[in-house]
């Protein structure tokens, strides 16, 4: 007997990749490809990576114009169950932290608001087949409503590549970058690295590279299948993924963003205008739909 199918957008999310019926490649433009997650993207956002003190991947987050949304997935026991047991040490760890906490039912079941000043944090999971994703929707107290509804959208579009490797329950599945993204990391990183050897009072001599804009630095245009521009959707994932802002250990983000934001992407269009048909699988598209 085969198993059934999904397809994006028919509320059966977050999906697991081998119940997908469409194939990945198709989801380019649509979804961030993390290697463990594919996350859809947000029209008028923007794409944040937060690099860990060994210069990995540590997290990637869609910040939107009411607040920013992230995607962990965690290797989980075949049982399920795992986002039970976690709700309750997640709402105890971040009351310890000094944020008022509360539990509320959603679409997947509990959901932890840690409320801090200024805004809020809401945690969303969901249990899978010997997986786990967190979805982390922080923002504004003014948009809470709004950032709520739209993570639970992002969220349904999720898929979860959990792949054959044996994790321990709840160890973080790896992040793998898009070649798009991990070339604004790789520049990113040059980028800091000449800008520290400046400051130190070093210069091309010593084995510093001058500093230089990032479309410019090496590994900016390098690309096995370079997309044409009609194939890159503009505000897409592959957009998004090209225009990326850079974290470092050094530079945290602000916890709560503000909740206006400019894209970065050159012409790319306001979320309050009129816009052109949007990608495939668009999670703020539909969330904009159930809005009407």
């Amino acid at each position: 007997m085969t198993a059934e199918k999904y397809s994006i957008g028919d509320n059966a999310g977050p999906y697991d990749i081998a119940d997908l019926a469409t194939p990945p490649a198709e989801l380019a433009n649509s979804h961030l490809d993390l290697g463990s997650v594919l996350m859809p993207v947000v029209e008028g956002g923007q794409v944040t990576v937060e690099m860990s003190a060994t210069h990995e991947p540590e997290a990637v987050y869609l910040v939107t114009p009411v607040g920013r949304i992230g995607m962990h997935a965690f290797a989980a026991p075949r049982t399920g169950g795992q986002w039970r047991e976690v709700v309750r040490e997640l709402a105890e760890s971040l009351r310890a932290d000094g944020a008022q906490t509360s539990i509320e039912d959603g679409h997947w079941g509990r959901e932890i608001i840690a409320r801090v000043p200024g805004g809020s944090h809401r945690f969303i999971g969901v249990d899978g087949p010997r997986w786990m994703i967190r979805c982390v929707a922080s923002g504004p107290d003014e948009s809470e409503t709004q950032l709520a509804q739209l993570a639970r959208a992002v969220l349904a579009e999720t898929v979860v590549r959990r792949g054959t490797e044996p994790f321990p329950p709840r160890d973080l599945l790896p992040i793998v970058l898009p070649q798009v993204l991990a070339e604004q990391v790789l520049a990113a990183q040059q980028q800091m690295a000449a800008d520290t050897a400046a400051e130190a009072g070093v210069d091309a001599e010593t084995g510093a590279f001058p500093s230089q804009p990032l479309s410019e630095a090496p590994g900016a245009a390098a690309a096995d299948e370079p997309a044409t521009p009609e194939d890159v959707i503009p505000g897409g994932a592959v957009a998004q993924s090209a225009s990326a802002t850079i974290y470092t250990d050094d530079v945290e983000p602000e916890p709560v963003p503000d909740a206006e934001v400019e894209p970065h992407v050159d012409g790319a269009p306001q979320v309050e205008e009129e816009k052109p048909a949007p990608s495939k699988g668009s999670a703020m598209s539909r969330f904009r739909r159930r809005r009407r």
